[in-house]
């Protein structure tokens, strides 16, 4: 009997998941080597995806398999223009529209496959939905407090990291990895996912490799 897929997934991505936390851009910015500017960057870049992952997503809402996953608690868009307005003034849009804030090639990458592959295969969607979605639940609230800590980014600055409409993330994560193992996917479905959950690491690593880029390296931090 194989193990239960929350479980799989765990196991599937351990490597994948070490490398992107392990990117240059990560370290420096978890490690006060950065400035609030990296962070905004980021979180522009984080719109750019949640934006198509949200959108993809819709199109599964009535999947007999993917439906109850889909949860507007989750929903991160809304939170994240708020912090682009934080960040970037009340005319980010302009500035996004218009190329003022810097969208890096991986990040438009990624939000084409999710805009494109996202709509047409449920696997797809749900490794892309949980690799987010719990990754975010997980590690946000320590990614905010270690900014907050470097870089003196108050709380109106960091909405992306925070979930208003979940009281406590433990039982919700619990509750999503049960609905995870109790779905009815075949094996040859379960091992899509999988497949697509590492990708999906890949895919975050390669958009810190392009932010490192285009912001260069870090200033000397005191």
């Amino acid at each position: 009997m194989s193990a239960p897929l929350s479980e799989e997934l765990k196991s599937h991505t351990a490597a994948a998941h070490s490398r992107a936390e392990e990117a240059t851009f990560v370290a420096e910015l978890m490690g006060g080597k950065r400035d609030a500017a990296a962070l905004a960057s980021l979180l522009a870049q984080s719109l750019v995806i949640y934006r198509a992952l949200e959108k993809a997503q819709t199109a599964h809402v009535d999947h007999p398999q993917l439906g109850g996953f889909i949860d507007a608690k989750l929903d991160r868009v809304a939170a994240l223009e708020a912090d682009m307005a934080f960040h970037y003034g009340a005319d980010w849009e302009a500035q996004l529209a218009g190329g003022r804030i810097a969208i890096a090639p991986a990040t438009v990458a990624y939000a084409e496959l999710l805009d494109t592959l996202g709509r047409e295969s449920a696997e797809f969607i749900l490794a892309h939905h949980y690799v987010r979605y719990m990754g975010d639940l997980s590690g946000g609230q320590i990614i905010a407090s270690l900014v907050q800590r470097h870089y003196g980014i108050p709380a109106e600055g960091l909405n992306f990291y925070h979930f208003a409409a979940i009281e406590k993330t433990k039982p919700y994560k619990d509750a999503y990895r049960e609905r995870l193992d109790g779905a009815d996917f075949t094996r040859t479905q379960k091992d899509a996912i999988l497949a697509y959950a590492a990708d999906s690491f890949e895919l975050n690593r390669a958009v810190f490799v392009d932010l490192g880029t285009l912001l260069g390296a870090p200033a000397v931090r005191a």
